[in-house]
């Protein structure tokens, strides 16, 4: 039922393109393995090895902490809806902060230069391996609407009571790794 592409053929593209939800997967020696859900709004496909994402803050930041440390990264869409799928995008992730240069590139090529209020970091994956699977257990939902709930609070926070939180809840994972959230500070 498995089956394996080089990269990023144009169904699988058209599938991720279909989705609302993504999960990433990542880990570090002696860390914790983290699962995350994530909104497809803030995903794009840059090409047939490469995906990237606008990461807004969380309550943690342990996918920057992991990449950090391993690089090892999975992203994973299920089909909610229509035909049953499962797609895993397999490689190495890097976690482009807010104030570097490729942040700054991805974000006005990718996302119009606009982040949201709260964007902490844009996510890429270099993508070695995709592989599908059935998905024949994943049970079937219908898509409603986006949640606002972060970004009114990152309304109520505002550009400075977000840098505060993250300097309180985002600087190391809850392993004790470091996320680089300010550079090298």
């Amino acid at each position: 039922m498995a089956k394996q592409y080089p990269e990023i053929e144009p169904p699988l593209r058209r599938f991720i393109e279909r989705q609302h939800i993504f999960f990433t997967a990542t880990a570090a020696a002696g860390a914790r393995v983290n699962i995350s859900p994530r909104s497809t709004n803030h995903l794009r496909v840059l090409g047939p090895n490469s995906v990237c994402y606008l990461d807004l803050t969380g309550s943690g930041n342990e996918t920057a902490a992991h990449l950090g440390a391993d690089g090892r990264m999975t992203i994973m869409f299920c089909a909610f809806e229509g035909p049953p799928m499962i797609l895993r995008l397999y490689g190495t992730g890097v976690a482009h902060h807010r104030d570097s240069a490729p942040f700054a590139e991805l974000l006005e090529a990718e996302f119009g230069g606009e982040a949201p209020l709260g964007a902490r970091q844009i996510v890429e994956l270099d993508v070695d391996l995709a592989q599908t699977s059935c998905g024949y257990a994943v049970p079937e939902f219908e898509y409603q609407s986006e949640r606002t709930v972060l970004d009114e609070w990152a309304s109520k926070k505002g550009e400075d009571g977000i840098v505060d939180y993250w300097r309180e809840k985002n600087m190391t994972s809850i392993d004790g790794l470091p996320t680089g959230i300010f550079g090298a500070e």
